[in-house]
């Protein structure tokens, strides 16, 4: 079930079928307004119920529908959860007008769009070149934020693993954008997001230049205190050869290496779900 709701989610996603209203990040929202408000979630017990109770509707459900009508419920529960939880129809938009601007040669246009990919870093760049390997590094971790850690708690702990954690992400996202602390979201995000960034990481150094790749890797993937962020980010750089330099090249220079790093997350996807059907085939995963 794991392999074909991936497949689905991934389609549906790439071809943005999935219209705003029906974005998880727009549910999320009205779940918070219907049933919290901002200002209840200041208390910890409450933010815990609210990251909580999403994940436990959807595990109850599953186990509700198991064995029901030889599974194809719970195969449609998975699709139906994996579709939302790929989506991110506003980063995908944003990205796009990057690559417009940069396209007709808006470079102040490029450093706006550019900043609003990552709410939590400011992207200090001071040349196109610059600026370009900044935004590729945003893409790659912007990739395992939606698609390498929710397609990997979906496959080990299910779709209510994969709904937890994006329930986690939306109310840390939040909580930056509005400039507004919420309790235990961002210790909770970082946690999550520990060792499912050090696997992802690991992908990078198999799809890239694995000897570069694998020395940044060890660096970093075996010490604590180093984000998820920057674990991503840097294995990433290591992993791929930058078109920045390279004149033969049409593209604006503010994209060459943005789109270098693109084509190693894409190959990290191809191999993710390389795993996964390995995995599916010896029965590690269903």
């Amino acid at each position: 079930m794991a392999l074909f709701s991936l497949l689905v989610a991934i389609m549906i996603e790439r071809l943005k079928l999935l219209p705003q209203a029906w974005q998880l990040e727009t549910l999320l929202a009205l779940y918070e307004k219907l049933f919290f408000g901002r200002n209840q979630l200041t208390s910890d017990v409450m933010m815990a119920i609210a990251v909580l109770l999403p994940a436990m509707s959807i595990q109850v459900l599953a186990w509700f529908v198991a064995g029901m009508f030889w599974g194809i419920v719970s195969l449609v529960l998975w699709t139906a959860v994996a579709i939302l939880c790929f989506s991110h129809l506003k980063q995908r938009q944003i990205f796009k007008l990057y690559i417009q601007a940069a396209c007709r040669g808006d470079a102040q246009a490029c450093f706006h769009h550019a900043a609003e990919l990552d709410p939590y870093v400011e992207i200090d760049a001071y040349s196109e070149q610059e600026l370009g390997t900044k935004v590729g590094q945003t893409v790659a971790w912007l990739n395992y934020r939606f698609y390498g850690a929710v397609a990997l708690y979906l496959m080990f702990l299910g779709p209510a693993g994969a709904v937890f954690y994006c329930t986690v992400r939306y109310f840390a996202d939040e909580s930056k954008i509005k400039q507004t602390p919420l309790p235990l979201v961002e210790p909770l995000l970082t946690l999550l997001d520990w060792l499912p960034s050090r696997l992802i990481a690991c992908g990078y150094v198999l799809s890239g230049h694995f000897s570069d790749a694998l020395h940044q890797w060890r660096q970093l993937a075996f010490n604590w205190r180093v984000p998820a962020r920057e674990v991503i980010t840097e294995v990433a750089l290591a992993a791929e050869t930058l078109e920045e330099s390279n004149e033969e090249s049409n593209a604006p220079i503010c994209v060459r290496s943005t789109i270098s790093l693109l084509r190693l997350s894409k190959r990290n996807s191809v191999l993710l779900i390389t795993g996964l059907a390995l995995l599916t085939i010896f029965g590690v995963v269903v």
